[in-house]
């Protein structure tokens, strides 16, 4: 591979040379701090071509561009004044992710155009990340390109928008950001549509290759689609709305009426989205901390008051509590109900989803009368639980600081914020302004209907979680034409290479291929309850559900005092194995203890757990496994306890299963 890649990247350079014989080609070269990665950026009439090869072999090249206007001025053009250089190797802290710190290794290169803006590089030993710099005056971005070409026609794992029309306009640009995968080589994805991040595409001898963004905001986010043509990607962006109306969901959302022929305005000093590349194996990529490290450094100096945790849910199970003698629904006592659940389970939350003001007015100090807000907030505060409440995203915007002011002194701890269902300028800038007004008042932020996370949980460390997946509450009305188990072991190795993610996990009626059906007010998972426990350390989610009813809860309460125990936030993290759409097995340690989860497709499958690879001997390990007849009854599961010294142990996944096993080290 060494040999043709560097033949490769020495015949492009030469059709570089022929196209622009009267020009001198400057070359400039930034290499990974371990110098596996090697990148060329050369200066081309128009933009910038960088090319990134690994271990010498060429895997893509990209070409980048600015169409702008600064002032009365415009320019389709890029021209470098000049180059510096820095490398940087520093440790930061990262609370609440999965790890407690994180290595920031890169070495950099900036380029200082004439034209008023700069042009950023990073190479890391996990990917290459590049971004523009605004650095001169107000103005315009007409369009901003991004181009990727392949070194081959490759296999991408890519989530289209669900809405679609063949003009690839406003109906693409507005969704919730939650979809299955589409697999297939890059030349078969529909140029017509829009495929939202991040994106997967499978390089040679099992390297991938992971395409997100970081730092995103008041700017657009980044699409990509196909162009027809074999291993070629482009980008696209939403333009900067012009007229919105109030509309959508219950009046709560901000419905695009007219765009600008623009992308985004500028001011005088602004940074751009940070392009990420992550390269590495699939576990490898499922690890990879970039998009948090690219992140702006946190504007919040106290997080001592930030509380990560689990969080009784009261939405997907419908208000459906059994054994009570009131009628259950969005009313006091159901509520109650739930505090005293989570009072008794250590659980830290109970959220009030929608339903808690009244519908359609899109205002939130009017509260349905079947609710005593601050009775329930003062109920739970005494029993050590926190309230966090549902907002639409109108609602919220429209008053938000009297909204963060009022709910805070009342003693709410948090909002879960939902339905912006877009990523244009003035949404991402209404992320940015909520963080930052949420941190004000000591407030937890959950993002719905919301795009991936781009480091915003490094810049505001109370942003706790994001939706931006195809969770558990599609299964609520999804039938099996969803392949959730397909999906649930593609998204640790795409989605939540961005970050955190709320699946809201926990469900207790558990169905096989044979026996599961959607269903609104006793909804299931698929797959077995081994598989969903093992969710809640697969994957990354600060801010964590419990999804089903109270009732089901207390019938296995051993089980479900275990769910309620486990950590939402890590201090080291590592997958030790996996395959893209197959399986993966995860560990995360917290303190002295490790748990590691493992879930497999509907493939039953069988794996050796090594404790060697996390510098243990011999342990205490006490394992929730699938049940004999588990692949019938999906809720069939084994609580077992492996007497020490245990050094290895074999774990069966039935199909669509699962286990977690907590480990003590002797």
């Amino acid at each position: 591979m060494a040999l043709n890649g560097m033949k490769k990247i020495i015949l492009f350079l030469t059709v570089v040379v022929m196209a622009f014989p009267t020009k001198a080609l400057k070359i400039y070269t930034l290499n990974s701090p371990d110098g596996r990665l090697q990148t060329e950026v050369v200066p081309l009439d128009g933009g910038l071509s960088c090319h990134l090869g690994l271990d010498d072999g060429l895997l893509m090249r990209s070409f980048l561009a600015l169409d702008y206007t600064q002032g009365d001025k415009e320019f389709q053009s890029l021209s470098v004044r000049k180059a510096t250089r820095r490398s940087v190797d520093e440790t930061i802290a990262s609370p609440f992710t999965r790890q407690a710190t994180m290595r920031d290794r890169y070495n950099e290169l900036t380029l200082t155009m004439k034209e008023g803006v700069s042009v950023v590089f990073r190479a890391y030993n996990e990917g290459f990340a590049y971004r523009f710099v605004w650095a001169g005056k107000p103005g315009k971005v007409r369009k901003e390109t991004v181009e990727y070409f392949f070194q081959d026609d490759w296999t991408t794992t890519a989530p289209y928008v669900i809405s679609f029309d063949s003009t690839r306009h406003e109906i693409q640009y507005s969704t919730s950001f939650e979809n299955h995968y589409t697999t297939t080589p890059l030349s078969q994805l529909d140029p017509r549509r829009l495929c939202f991040l991040p994106l997967l595409v499978h390089g040679p001898g099992g390297v991938k290759m992971c395409i997100t963004e970081s730092s995103l905001s008041d700017y657009p986010g980044l699409y990509l689609h196909g162009t027809g043509k074999p291993g070629e990607l482009a980008g696209e962006h939403a333009p900067l709305p012009k007229r919105v109306e109030q509309g959508g969901h219950n009046n709560l959302q901000l419905i695009v009426k007219e765009r600008e022929d623009y992308v985004a305005e500028m001011n005088k000093e602004k940074l751009f989205p940070w392009r990420i590349l992550m390269v590495g194996s699939a576990e490898e990529i499922a690890m990879n901390n970039m998009s948090y490290l690219l992140g702006e450094p946190s504007k919040v100096q106290d997080i001592s008051w930030i509380k990560p945790g689990k969080v009784a849910w009261d939405w997907w199970n419908n208000w459906n509590i059994g054994d009570v003698n009131f009628k259950a629904g969005i009313n006091n006592d159901t509520y109650m109900h739930y505090i005293d659940f989570a009072s008794r389970f250590g659980i830290e939350y109970v959220i009030l989803d929608e339903g808690w003001a009244v519908n359609g007015k899109a205002d939130l100090f009017q509260v349905v009368p079947e609710i005593d807000l601050p009775m329930l907030v003062q109920y739970a505060k005494e029993r050590n639980v926190g309230i966090i409440l549902w907002a639409g995203y109108y609602a919220f915007d429209r008053d938000m600081e009297h909204v963060c002011q009022h709910y805070s002194q009342m003693g709410v701890k948090g909002f879960k914020v939902d339905f912006m269902d877009r990523d244009d300028q003035l949404v991402t800038d209404f992320y940015r302004r909520t963080a930052a007004m949420c941190a004000k008042y000591h407030l937890v932020v959950d993002f719905h209907g919301a795009f991936k996370p781009a480091g915003l949980n490094r810049t505001y460390p109370n942003v706790l979680n994001f939706e931006g997946v195809f969770g558990l509450e599609q299964m609520r009305w999804a039938g099996l034409e969803w392949d959730q188990m397909k999906y649930d072991t593609e998204i640790p190795f795409i989605r939540q290479a961005a970050g955190p993610m709320d699946y809201t996990p926990g469900a207790m009626l558990n169905g096989c291929r044979n026996s599961f059906r959607p269903c609104w007010n006793e909804p299931m998972s698929q797959g077995t309850r081994c598989h969903q426990l093992a969710l809640y350390i697969v994957l990354e989610s600060p801010l964590n559900m419990l999804c089903d009813s109270p009732t089901n809860y207390y019938r296995e309460p051993n089980y479900t005092r275990f769910v309620a125990g486990l950590p939402t936030v890590w201090d080291e993290t590592r997958v030790l194995q996996g395959e893209v759409g197959e399986y993966i097995v995860t560990a995360r340690r917290k303190g002295n203890t490790w748990y590691i989860g493992g879930i497999t497709n509907w493939t039953e499958r069988d794996v050796e757990i090594d404790l060697s690879h996390l510098g243990i001997e011999s342990a205490h390990v006490e394992l929730y496994r699938d049940g004999a007849n588990a692949h019938r009854r999906g809720s069939d599961n084994m609580h077992i306890a492996l007497k020490p010294p245990v050094a290895t142990f074999n774990v069966h996944m039935a199909p669509g299963g699962g286990f977690v096993a907590k480990v003590t080290a002797e």
